[in-house]
């Protein structure tokens, strides 16, 4: 396993997508927070646009620009070889992400992305992990609020209970924000594909190893009222879940037999009805194409919430943790989740990456695995709060 150095390519970071919504928004994150000698570059399709965004952004002469499009699999093997680490915002990633994995995977390029699609996430570790394995690659999904929030929530959950003893976790999500188009378009995409998800994870199921003499599941739970958090608590089918499970079956930490449930919170019962409601609404709708077509029109891919709105919007997300007789009440939270935070999430990740003194790993791995405490402390210093509500044995009442 080779890594390349800070010298021998010409860019530590790549940003592809970066005239895109959520790409904007990061390229300006990075330029106001990148340090000073970071080498890094935006990339797209249309150079117009990326020369364009470069002059606005502060400091932009320093900043690269590289000419890439998911249509040319040559531009991205050479943008890809370009880079010590590439971050993409380029979306639905089922249909534009799969040649760039390819190229970080054979490149040796850490690779982080902002997918929520568990069936990409299922048929890239299947294609490329044991290839990024031999590269040094580490190829880290899901690097947004799809899931860093919720993984290192739990990371950091469960370091806090007692080591080599069962352990429990519950996350509960409350959040108050917009989507985007982009967003829009994925969900569509994957409430029209449950047959090839479930395959997907099928595949993946017979090729990835369990880990020996330790096990960990993540069952979906069921509607209750949980007093832990004095909210409703209805199931949340999202990616986290899955990003937590791989994170407990690689990590020794997580304990011998590690649980993890992952929920919505919400305070009053007819919104949690009609929060269910309305998602299985969509999800029956989503597979009629005429149906998703005209949805999908709705909001298109590249616009997004205000600057006005997205101050509003706020993200928090509680975690009860169990094990050898403790209970810890953590708690994550933030701005606006799907755009202000989770631009400020893909770029420290890929910061991290770029930067930072990690544990030696490689293949498809998850932002605990590769980043844990590191990423952890990053996003502690950029506002993104990680802290104990409370700790006490786990027979004592609140």
């Amino acid at each position: 396993m080779s890594r390349p150095n800070r010298t021998d390519r010409p860019y530590d970071i790549v940003l592809f997508g970066a005239t895109g919504f959520a790409g904007g928004l990061t390229a300006r994150y990075l330029a106001a927070h990148a340090p000073e000698g970071l080498r890094w570059a935006i990339a797209g399709r249309d150079p117009g646009r990326l020369d364009r965004l470069r002059a606005e952004l502060p400091g932009g002469s320093a900043v690269g620009v590289v000419r890439a499009d998911v249509a040319d699999p040559a531009s991205l093997r050479a943008l890809a070889e370009a880079a010590r680490v590439v971050a993409t915002t380029v979306g639905p990633y089922l249909e534009h992400g799969a040649e760039l994995v390819a190229a970080c995977a054979d490149s040796g390029t850490d690779y982080v992305d902002l997918t929520g699609e568990p069936e990409f996430v299922d048929l890239m570790y299947v294609r490329h992990d044991a290839r990024a394995r031999e590269t040094g690659a580490r190829l880290v999904h899901s690097c947004g609020f799809d899931s860093v929030p919720h993984d290192l929530g739990a990371f950091f959950t469960v370091r806090r209970l007692p080591e080599g003893v069962p352990l429990t976790v519950d996350g509960f999500v409350t959040a108050d924000a917009a989507f985007s188009g982009g967003t829009l378009a994925s969900a569509l995409n994957q409430f029209a594909r449950g047959r090839r998800m479930r395959a997907a994870a099928r595949d993946r199921a017979r090729h990835e190893p369990r880990p020996h003499g330790r096990r960990a599941t993540a069952p979906p739970g069921v509607p209750r009222y949980a007093a832990e958090v004095g909210a409703w608590a209805l199931p949340l089918p999202t990616i986290d879940p899955r990003v937590v499970l791989r994170s407990a079956r690689a990590l020794d930490r997580y304990g011998p037999d590690f649980r993890y449930r992952h929920y919505a919170a919400v305070r009053r019962l007819p919104m949690a009805a009609g929060g269910v409601a309305a998602v299985g609404a969509l999800a029956v709708t989503a597979q009629l194409p005429p149906v998703r077509s005209w949805l999908s029109a709705r909001l298109a891919p590249g616009t997004g919430p205000s600057p006005e709105r997205r101050a509003r919007s706020w993200f928090r997300v509680r975690f009860v943790g169990e094990g050898g007789g403790r209970r810890v009440l953590t708690e994550v939270s933030g701005g606006d989740p799907g755009y202000d935070e989770t631009a400020k999430i893909l770029a420290e990740s890929a910061l991290c990456l770029a930067l930072d003194d990690l544990p030696p790993t490689a293949g498809q791995v998850t932002p605990a695995v590769a980043m844990g405490v590191e990423l952890t402390e990053r996003l502690r210093a950029a506002g993104i709060r990680f802290r104990v509500v409370a700790e006490r044995s786990a027979g004592d009442r609140p």
